[in-house]
């Protein structure tokens, strides 16, 4: 049923959706087993959620977020994120982090995407309405795997991003692969499903996702902070332990 629902309902629908059942399941789901790191709360279970292969205990009831996203907002916390100003722009922005970000006041915080209701500017990566060397900080999470030209979307973030500025690209990565696979071919939505593990991308990346960013300027390091938990903490706040956050600068 759930895998249905995520593969035939479009995304922004989704979104409005969720922002009307979030609260019950938010009470329902209270417990001590598992924590939310976004926003403090504890559960006795998390929710099932996947596309290609459903993943159990994984979706947060309070804010939806995934392991990805609790994994960036511990990262986040060890930075000067939350107490520098800075100009921030969210690529395709997270329920996650919206709200949250919205009210951060040390930050300018402008979001952008094409079809996304929690877009402030609906634009295409590829060519974005802003000026060069505009954002401190931008996050753009789980996108380019949906980019056909995905080398022109990295570069325009390296235009908009200031000299100094720094930024998280998550991406779906398979660490196992040196080299990403693309076919432009694959157009079924059930082929690109079984394929690159979701109807809507269109390519799975290896290891050389780090050398794309690098070819296009940005120096690139492979964070893990994972490592510096042990095993409960991981379990706690339900962590892929094996997860790289891709940080990269200007």
């Amino acid at each position: 049923m759930l895998k249905t629902i995520l593969n035939t309902v479009p995304r922004p629908l989704l979104i409005s959706l969720s922002n009307f059942i979030r609260p019950v399941i938010d009470l329902y789901y209270r417990g001590n087993r598992y924590t939310d790191p976004i926003n403090g709360k504890s559960y006795r279970r998390f929710l099932p959620y996947g596309y290609a292969q459903i993943r159990k205990n994984v979706l947060s009831p309070g804010t939806l977020s995934l392991e990805r996203h609790r994994l960036m907002w511990l990262y986040l916390q060890q930075t000067d994120f939350f107490t520098k100003p800075y100009k921030v722009l969210h690529i395709a922005p997270e329920q996650a982090f919206y709200k949250r970000l919205k009210k951060q006041k040390n930050l300018n915080y402008i979001t952008t995407d094409l079809q996304s209701p929690l877009a402030d500017i609906k634009a295409d990566i590829t060519d974005l309405p802003f000026s060069d060397n505009e954002f401190d900080i931008i996050f753009c999470n789980h996108v380019l795997e949906h980019i056909p030209d995905d080398h022109k979307a990295m570069q325009e973030l390296y235009r908009i991003m200031k000299p100094g500025g720094w930024g998280i690209f998550q991406i779906p990565i398979d660490m196992n692969r040196a080299v990403t696979f693309q076919d432009d071919s694959i157009t079924d939505p059930k082929e690109r499903t079984r394929i690159f593990g979701q109807y809507d991308h269109v390519r799975i990346y290896g290891r050389d996702y780090f050398d794309k960013l690098a070819a296009v300027g940005f120096k690139v390091k492979q964070v893990n902070i994972t490592k510096q938990m042990n095993e409960t903490e991981t379990d706690r706040f339900r962590l892929n332990k094996d997860e790289i956050l891709p940080v990269v600068y200007k």
